[in-house]
């Protein structure tokens, strides 16, 4: 069912992350917010003022127990390896699947049925575009999507046998402020130390929908507030998409440079890339909400974004 985010306990695990941090920003203003966060990517000057702070780590069950509390009404469970070319794949998977189970025992112990998950458009594999949510079969191609494949079973089980009410939200790729790791923010520290050359990995024409984060946690809220379901599967994302030569041609155009283009080949990045993605998000907009711009103005906005603050790191 749905559930009004006001004046609520809310519980945000990971929420030193990108995309938890500004959850927790945004959900502050009418909530009392608690963040849960190892640090171990996250950063705790990210968690916003006036939010409670729990250093906690999901795979440990008694950290858990302290985070999950009977008083809570809705928990965002965030917390994970989110790399699609981690290094080590089994501890991706296993503590992945760890962390989200840990979290269900332990509401399901203190009677909080409430939860909201980040799952990935890598579930689907490389799949017809645009993908909608009923999409089959499922078949990942990543460690890490088989983890939230994995992980979407669990919370599929509890919504269907436990009485729990599951919004699950398939991203597209959310790009923002305070990100590292990915793309945007790799092609301007290579351009920052180097303005004259820039690698990509594969061969430009990898193609996905990218969402700016604010955009993002607009649309989570949104479907909080309007799905009625027990169990409610979301993909969010844009209409558009952007290749990865033209992110390289936004990021250098919002740098001022004109660097050399060099090609490493092959259709994708790495083992497990999925070289296209674009996910249907006509379900979203059935439910009244669509994205504010295109895929190449949230690349453009985060790269505006993340420019001012690694060139003031490289300064």
């Amino acid at each position: 069912m749905s559930l009004e985010l006001s004046d609520k306990r809310v519980l945000v695990t990971g929420g030193a992350g990108l995309v938890g941090s500004h959850l927790a920003a945004h959900l502050s203003e009418d909530n009392h917010v608690v963040v849960a966060d190892d640090l171990s990517k996250g950063a705790r000057e990210r968690v916003p003022d006036g939010v409670e702070f729990v250093q906690a780590d999901m795979t440990d069950p008694d950290d858990v127990s302290e985070a999950v509390t009977e008083d809570l009404d809705i928990v965002f469970h965030f917390a994970a390896y989110t790399d699609t070319n981690y290094g080590n794949p089994r501890q991706l998977f296993e503590e992945n699947t760890e962390m989200t189970y840990n979290v269900l025992e332990r509401m399901q112990e203190v009677g909080v049925s409430d939860i909201a998950f980040t799952s990935s458009s890598t579930i689907y594999g490389e799949a017809p575009r645009p993908t909608p949510e009923d999409y089959a079969p499922l078949e990942p191609i990543s460690i890490y999507g088989s983890s939230k494949l994995a992980d979407e079973g669990l919370l599929s089980t509890f919504a269907h046998s436990y009485d729990f009410t599951v919004y699950m939200y398939r991203f597209a790729n959310i790009v923002g402020p305070n990100q590292r790791g990915n793309v945007i923010p790799d092609f301007i520290e290579k351009l920052l130390e180097d303005p004259e050359t820039l690698e990509i990995l594969g061969d430009g024409r990898q193609e996905k929908s990218y969402l700016h984060v604010e955009d993002c946690i607009d649309a989570m809220c949104h479907v909080v507030e309007h799905a009625d379901r027990d169990y409610n599967v979301y993909n969010l994302g844009t209409r558009t998409t952007t290749s990865v030569t033209t992110i390289a041609n936004i990021v250098a155009d919002v740098l001022d440079l004109d660097p050399e283009f060099e090609y490493t080949g092959g259709d994708r990045g790495w083992t497990g890339d999925v070289p296209k993605m674009r996910l249907s998000i006509e379900k979203l907009s059935a439910l009244g909400w669509e994205p504010d711009g295109s895929s190449d103005q949230a690349v453009r906005r985060a790269a505006e974004e993340l420019a001012a603050e690694l060139r003031a790191e490289y300064e």
